[in-house]
Order: structure tokens, then sequence, then C-alpha cells
């Protein structure tokens, strides 16, 4: 399993912003391989992280090349006032299973 973490802090937002938002969450979702996913804002940076996880990088491959995707990627500018991305292989993840939202990690 893989993980790609968008570790962003934000400027502000339009309805292009929040468009192509929606249209990557769909797009993420319906690729083969797409996981399940989880958004976190730290409160005291500011930063917000959102967090998908793909059964293998070739899924994950297909978002970082879906067209929806690089248009976003090349207007991060007007929206985001940095970005950071963070791509993992999760070697183990474990847990008391009292989380049933995240089942997609067992």
């Amino acid at each position: 399993m893989y993980s790609s973490t968008f570790i962003f802090a934000k400027k502000e937002y339009d309805e292009d912003f929040y468009r192509l938002d929606e249209a990557i969450a769909q797009a993420a979702k319906d690729i083969p391989g797409y996981l399940g996913e989880e958004t976190w804002e730290n409160p005291s940076t500011g930063l917000i992280s959102n967090v998908y996880y793909w059964d293998s990088l070739e899924a994950l491959q297909a978002l970082i090349q879906h067209p929806t995707h690089l248009e976003a990627k090349g207007r991060q500018e007007n929206w985001l006032a940095g970005y950071q991305v963070v791509i993992s292989q999760v070697i183990k993840t474990y847990g008391d299973a009292k989380l049933p939202q995240l089942s997609f990690l067992r």
C-alpha cells in the first residue's frame, strides 16, 4: 500500500479552486486502486494535509497524471501559499479496530 500526503498552506479560494478540488477528489475515487483518504488541519500552523491511500504505485501515478490534477498543479499559486507532497510506502498498519472509517487500512 502507498500513501500520498499533500500538505499545504492556503490563500484565498475561489470557485475554480472548489471545482477543481471536487473534480480531483472524484477522479481519485474513480481510479482502480484508490483505498480512501483523510484530511487534517493543524490549528497552530494553519497547514492542511490531505492523505490518499492506494493499493499500488500505478494507481497513485494515475491520479498524478490525471488532466484535472495537472491543471490544478499548474494553477496552485492562485490558492496556495506553499505545499509539499510526501509519497510513502506503507509497511504496516495496526490498531484496535474501533475506527471503522479506516477499515481500508487493514
